[in-house]
């Protein structure tokens, strides 16, 4: 009767702990913040970038100009040298890659420097709005060019203005901009503030599947991703 019992209870200790781990991949399938850390990748801009392609330069990796922007030719510097390092070759500078450098990023997957709480929040419903259905890249590329609109003499300077320019974007017109964003969202906001620009600098996107107007369909592509086309 003992060993029933030291059994049974070895089986039911094995059942909660595969539970338990259960839970745990849940929550890293789930949870944004496991996936979408800070990281720099093609599209990113700043200083951050001009460091790295310092360092890939002074060792012989990158060749190309010290300006700050995450390019093809800085992307497959990159890839050099986590091929040469023993690292994950994807082009993508993340926790082990900036470990390799003798890095850590100054800007943080939590918040965006430079812009209120309120910035970061109305940016997060507009890209939630507009493009909950595309991938993290595309809803990225959405708030990018939220914030190329502010840069440009063209649009109003600040991120309140820009959404809520008259007929702007359909969201705002339609009411979908008073969603709840959810954490996805608003790490594409942060992301686009941190300097991500996957959008390569576009001022407009569309969907060709249901856009109207012949004006939009003049514009130059910069990228295509998922449903969307930028454009400037």
């Amino acid at each position: 009767m003992k060993r029933i019992t030291k059994i049974t209870a070895a089986i039911i200790a094995v059942f909660a702990v595969g539970i338990c781990l259960a839970g745990v991949t849940g929550s890293f399938r789930e949870t944004p913040s496991a996936a979408y850390a800070a990281v720099l990748q093609q599209g990113s801009r700043g200083g951050d970038v001009t460091a790295m392609q310092k360092k890939l330069k002074n060792w012989g990796y990158y060749d190309g100009a010290i300006d700050g922007i995450f390019g093809a030719q800085t992307k497959e510097a990159v890839r050099y040298f986590q091929r040469k390092n023993g690292l994950a070759v994807d082009g993508i500078v993340g926790k082990n890659t900036l470990a390799a450098l003798g890095m850590s990023l100054s800007s943080s997957a939590s918040s965006a420097s430079g812009y209120s709480d309120a910035d970061i929040a109305l940016l997060a419903r507009l890209i939630y709005a507009e493009a909950r259905g595309e991938s993290y890249t595309g809803q990225v590329a959405v708030g990018a060019v939220v914030l190329n609109r502010v840069r440009s003499s063209s649009f109003p300077n600040t991120i309140a203005g820009v959404i809520y320019q008259p007929y702007a974007f359909t969201a705002v017109n339609d009411g979908q901009i008073n969603l709840t964003p959810n954490d996805t969202a608003r790490k594409a906001a942060i992301a686009a503030m941190n300097g991500w620009d996957p959008s390569y600098g576009a001022l407009y996107y569309y969907n060709p599947a249901v856009a109207t107007s012949q004006w939009i369909f003049s514009r130059k592509t910069t990228v295509v991703i998922g449903d969307h086309v930028f454009a400037v």
